[in-house]
């Protein structure tokens, strides 16, 4: 079946087009100006949107409308209210308030909220972001908002966002300024490339951890990994390919600009990357994506995973945020053909350079989570030590910046195949780095540290606040400076910024082993895993950052890293109380009555042929029986060593535990099952295997 794609794309959006077509032109104008400026909507105006809104929709078979927004349990939340108005006579009609446009009011009690507000303070708000566009979901107009308290704090990921791409273009524009150009609008840009695996339903049904925690807490490795390398960019499989194409055409129907779609490393991993867009509609599509993604697999017999790391021992799956700030169009982090002479390029690198080494705890932070943990480090995926790659050429310019050298650039290089046939390609002068946290890629960077169920306001966040408090030191530190006394004032600083963060560039091998002792050698932090992260919000440092920038005040900030803590020992806790009840209730009993099998076949043999040799079978007999025990020790170990997590009240003493003393013992746990499973039969085994649900038909 063939796909219009111009006649599909953004048919279910009530984007520009439609508005321009569909509203009165003042209405439209008006519209326009208060998303711009950032002002109030008149209601007069909010009520003549909302009509044609309305109208829109229900041409295109909705029936119901509502509020759709980012909660802090890091998925999207929304209720249904219809289009419906009962009439006394017994008919109804179809109505839509500009209000209701504007403001819900869901009940805010029953969201996470870290002590912002408590269950008989039920009253929250949302209210409408216009500058991301509803969209029709199921029958239902999907209308993008903000959420927040009653008395007026974030309960949301899109508030902070919102306010930190506001703090970021306030300070870009101060900056501008000096090169003439203060009034262009200035936004931030994201495209999340989203990695996720896709095994068969009837194998992820069979598995209790998959279902209840989204990994396998179990599982030997397969006889075959990733190590041929062949399933990165191979050809897709029919059923995955027929996936692929209906989530194609339900993403554009909704004006998700998905672009490239191709298998990842491990078997059975794929990713799909957007084109760019402004911060908060990139990660809007994002969330849709995933939404999109996990409803669209079971309609083709597979489930599809979103952890961090599903499988032990091959590629975990990322969400890499590339991150790039653009004026009136124009991108900042374009270097040119001669970024040594492109002065602004050099101030907007070198505050984020500043931004990331100053803040690279809080970086850190922003990704840390249960799922993450078990990713980052490993596999492709970057190492907990926040560092910046900038490849050889800016790298060198850096260097000789510090130095006061002037850099003569380098020359693109002509690479020349040997085949006539083929023709010649430029090499460009920066490479990619797979094992940096933060790299820059030619005209943007790339966070590869967010983990791929998470939410990228979050990261996006702690990023755009960062770089506009170092974007204010900046103009801050200029002053009223002008012309050539600006140019060498802003010189100056340059250099002497690099000078004191020159610590955070790293282009080497982040995977090495001298690469945590060079890093704590340059002071960089090194926080192996969430419990150790988190604490890292609550400091004097992040509470001064945020308040200084309108993001969050210090009850939101507060509230983050509690609801952040007990997401991470609620999750522990999961993982501890699956992976016993499997242990209890399904490995040691296929172990026992494997067993029990192999003995009486010792026996059948003895009876039938007592001189035969058997030696064999009893050390099979032994292996089973002696690694059944040393499960069952290792689940005692890890019952108590859990109980003691369970009772400690203090959220940070607990998460410590789980992080420190906790996981060793999932993992001996682990160990001796997977071995077990090793030298059980298949037929025996209760669950899929690795081997099974890796390399299904």
């Amino acid at each position: 079946m063939s796909v219009d794609i111009p006649k599909i794309y953004g048919s279910l959006v009530f984007n520009d087009k439609v508005m321009r077509d569909r509203l009165p032109s003042d209405t439209y104008k008006e519209l326009a100006k208060t998303v711009k400026e950032g002002r109030p909507l008149d209601l007069d105006i909010a009520n003549i949107v909302a009509h044609e809104m309305k109208e829109w929709a229900t041409e295109h078979g909705a029936t119901h409308f509502a509020h759709w927004f980012q909660p802090l349990t890091g998925i999207t939340s929304e209720k249904h209210d219809s289009f419906m108005t009962p009439l006394s006579d017994g008919t109804a009609i179809t109505r839509f308030s500009g209000k209701e446009l504007i403001q819900g009011e869901p009940d805010a009690s029953s969201f996470p909220s870290g002590g912002l507000r408590s269950t008989f303070e039920a009253r929250g708000y949302t209210a409408w972001d216009p500058t991301s566009y509803a969209f029709i979901k199921a029958e239902v107009l999907c209308i993008p908002t903000a959420f927040c308290s009653y008395t007026g704090e974030a309960l949301d990921e899109k508030t902070p966002l919102l306010r930190s791409m506001a703090a970021l273009e306030k300070q870009a524009r101060r900056v501008l300024t000096y090169f003439g150009d203060g009034n262009e609008h200035v936004v931030t840009n994201v495209g999340g490339e989203q990695e996720y695996f896709l095994i068969s339903k009837k194998d992820y049904e069979r598995r209790q951890d998959l279902i209840m925690t989204g990994r396998t807490l179990f599982g030997d490795a397969p006889s075959k990994g990733q190590e041929l390398e062949e399933h990165y960019f191979g050809a897709i499989r029919p059923i995955v390919n027929d996936f692929m194409k209906e989530l194609d055409k339900e993403l554009w129907e909704i004006g998700v600009s998905a672009k490239t779609k191709h298998n990842e490393v491990a078997p059975s991993q794929h990713e799909l990357a957007p084109v760019f867009d402004i911060a908060n509609r990139s990660i809007d599509g994002n969330l849709l994506t995933m939404e999109k993604m996990k409803l669209l697999a079971s309609r083709h017999g597979l489930a599809c995973l979103q952890h961090e790391k599903p499988f032990a021992g091959i590629n975990g799956s990322g969400k890499h945020n590339n991150w790039s700030i653009s004026a009136g169009g124009t991108n900042l982090l374009e270097p040119g053909d001669s970024p040594q002479d492109n002065l602004r390029f050099l101030v907007f690198l070198t505050c984020i350079i500043a931004a990331v080494d100053d803040y690279q705890d809080l970086l850190r932070t922003s990704v840390a989570s249960c799922g993450n943990d078990h990713r980052l480090g490993a596999n492709e995926a970057p190492p907990a030590i926040v560092s910046i790659f900038l490849g050889d050429e800016l790298g060198e310019i850096v260097k000789d910046i510090i130095a006061g050298q002037e850099y003569q650039s380098a020359e693109r290089v002509s690479v020349d195949l040997g085949i006539d046939a083929l023709p010649n390609f430029l090499k460009d002068n920066t490479d990619r780095n797979r094992t940096s946290p933060f790299a820059f890629t030619g005209n943007k960077f790339e966070f590869r540290m967010p983990g791929a169920q998470q939410n990228l306001s979050n990261c996006n966040t702690v990023l755009n606040t960062a770089v506009a408090h170092a974007l204010k030191q900046f103009a801050d530190a200029m002053g009223d400076v002008q012309g050539a006394d600006f140019e060498q004032k802003a010189l100056r600083y340059i250099k002497q910024s690099l000078t004191e963060h020159q610590r955070i560039i790293f282009n080497g091998n982040g995977y090495s082993d001298e690469w945590p002792k060079e890093a704590a050698r340059r002071g960089l932090t090194n926080y192996a895993n969430t419990a150790d992260a988190l604490p890292c919000l609550i400091t004097d440092k992040a509470y001064k950052l945020f308040a200084e920038q309108n993001v969050l005040n210090h009850n939101e900030v507060q509230s983050r890293y509690l609801v952040s803590l007990d997401k991470y020992t609620k999750q522990m806790n999961i993982e501890c109380n699956v992976m016993q009840r499997m242990t209890r209730r399904q490995y040691l009993p296929a172990v026992n009555e494997y067993a029990g099998k192999v003995a009486s076949e010792i026996n059948a043999i003895k009876d039938a042929a007592s001189g035969a040799n058997i030696e064999s079978q009893e050390e099979l007999l032994n292996s089973l029986v002696s690694g059944a025990d040393r499960a069952s020790k290792a689940l005692k170990d890890l019952i108590e060593i859990h109980t003691k997590a369970e009772s400690f009240s203090d959220g940070q003493e607990q998460a410590n535990c789980y992080a420190h003393e906790v996981v060793p013992k999932m993992a001996a746990l682990r160990k001796e099952v997977d071995d077990l499973e090793r030298i059980t039969a298949h037929d025996y085994w209760p669950v899929p295997t690795y081997n099974d649900m890796l390399f299904y038909q």
